[in-house]
């Protein structure tokens, strides 16, 4: 049943009977034989087969996720079983979010495949919050406490936030002296879809909230550097966005004697699900990045 069910999932990936069966290299009756069989051992119709389109019933779009999760746990047995545990291989699923994903895991992404080239990846870069069970993910990369206490969590990177803007900006517009004169200044803002936007500060003494507003919004971080480093406005980033463009000159320092705070996003996490058979690219990767 297994090879039925990664034909279907082909079929799935690829948008047709002969698409799945040129890549499988099988004839295109033996694919249609293949999606007869998992139809008649579950006693459902998975396909509305049309000559215009190939879609998934509603039965076949509760078996999805279900026929994704059986042949991932099957790859991680199998990789558990292997009898070279030196020469690891097989697919890892990851989602991270945009900036974090350029920046910081993309680069060490290419040093774990040539160390592993029996590996592959499949990473997604997006600002989304994804279900690693219905998304079929091995690792999702995220800012912030983790919301579902089910899933195990790492963490990657403790999220110090700083304030900057380009010398060109302070030139044009001036420097706050303090977090409320911000209320005056162009904000460069991350979307966290809310109508009003705060950002907290404290300089070990007293702590403040200052609404702020500007012509700028994005739910990536990448948009927000871009635009702090043409002179548009003031960013609040993390400190591994900006830091060598602080080192370089390209930005300066904002109210550098008040810690600027995302409130309560912290630090980075990779979550990932609890299973009975681990898949060992996960521990492999997740150290890889780490060191």
């Amino acid at each position: 049943m297994l090879s039925t069910i990664e034909v279907f999932l082909k079929v799935i990936e690829l948008g047709s009977f002969s698409k799945a069966a040129q890549a499988l290299q099988v004839a295109p009756s033996s694919v249609a034989r293949a999606i007869d069989s998992l139809e008649a051992e579950f006693a459902c119709t998975l396909f509305v087969r049309s000559t215009r389109k190939l879609a998934l019933t509603d039965k076949g779009q509760l078996f999805l996720p279900a026929a994704q999760q059986l042949v991932s746990d099957t790859e991680q047995l199998k990789a558990q079983l292997c009898d070279s545990p030196n020469e690891p291989e097989g697919k890892l699923r990851i989602s991270v979010f945009e900036s974090y994903g350029r920046l910081q895991v993309l680069p060490k992404v290419s040093s774990f495949l040539r160390q592993h080239p029996k590996v592959s990846v499949q990473i997604e870069l997006e600002n989304r919050v994804v279900d690693l069970y219905g998304d079929n993910v091995d690792i999702a990369i995220r800012v912030g406490t983790p919301a579902d206490s089910s899933l195990k969590a790492r963490t990657l990177n403790h999220n110090e936030t700083l304030l900057c803007a380009s010398p060109e900006y302070i030139a044009l517009h001036g420097s706050p002296s303090t977090p409320a004169e911000l209320s005056e200044h162009n904000c460069l803002l991350l979307s966290r879809d809310r109508q009003r936007i705060y950002w907290h500060f404290s300089d070990g003494k007293h702590t403040e909230k200052v609404l702020v507003k500007g012509n700028l919004m994005s739910k990536g971080g990448t948009a927000i550097l871009e635009a702090a480093l043409a002179g548009l406005g003031v960013a609040q980033l993390s400190k591994w966005m900006v830091e060598r463009y602080l080192t370089s000159g390209e930005l300066v320092p904002v109210l550098p004697n008040w810690q600027a705070s995302l409130g309560g996003q912290s630090s980075v996490y990779a979550v990932y699900k609890p299973s009975h058979y681990p898949n060992p690219l996960i521990r492999l990767f997740l150290d890889h990045l780490v060191s």
